[in-house]
């Protein structure tokens, strides 16, 4: 798929199944919350639009992980940066860019502070 190394493409992936993990229990809550016992063939489909549609894009510095609609966030490809480590996740500031203020958690370590379906 791209330059990525096995360990960051792990760490990528990880990084999704947070977000399809986290969007599936989201969408849960709503059916309970609505009286059902189980989720809708919408609902279902819903969930299944949602974990089709996220991907990720590796660029120079930052692999982008998108939804099909929006941004997600950016993980950090890079042992060159002077602020962040290989593998910090990084908040969407627009389409191209993160937003480089703190790291949300490191996808490389495993931790994904406070990752929803909705973003970093």
């Amino acid at each position: 798929m791209s330059n990525l190394s096995p360990k960051m493409h792990y760490a990528v992936n990880a990084y999704m199944k947070v977000c399809k993990h986290d969007y599936l229990m989201w969408t849960a809550r709503c059916a309970k919350a609505q009286g059902q016992d189980a989720l809708s063939d919408i609902e279902k489909r819903m969930v299944d639009e949602y974990n089709d549609g996220i991907t990720f894009k590796v660029g120079k510095k930052y692999i982008k992980v998108m939804t099909e609609r929006s941004v997600h966030g950016f993980i950090v490809n890079t042992d060159n940066d002077a602020d962040f480590k290989l593998g910090d996740i990084l908040k969407a500031a627009s389409y191209n860019a993160p937003a480089r203020n703190f790291a949300r958690g490191n996808a490389l370590r495993g931790i994904f502070n406070n990752m929803q379906w909705t973003g970093a």
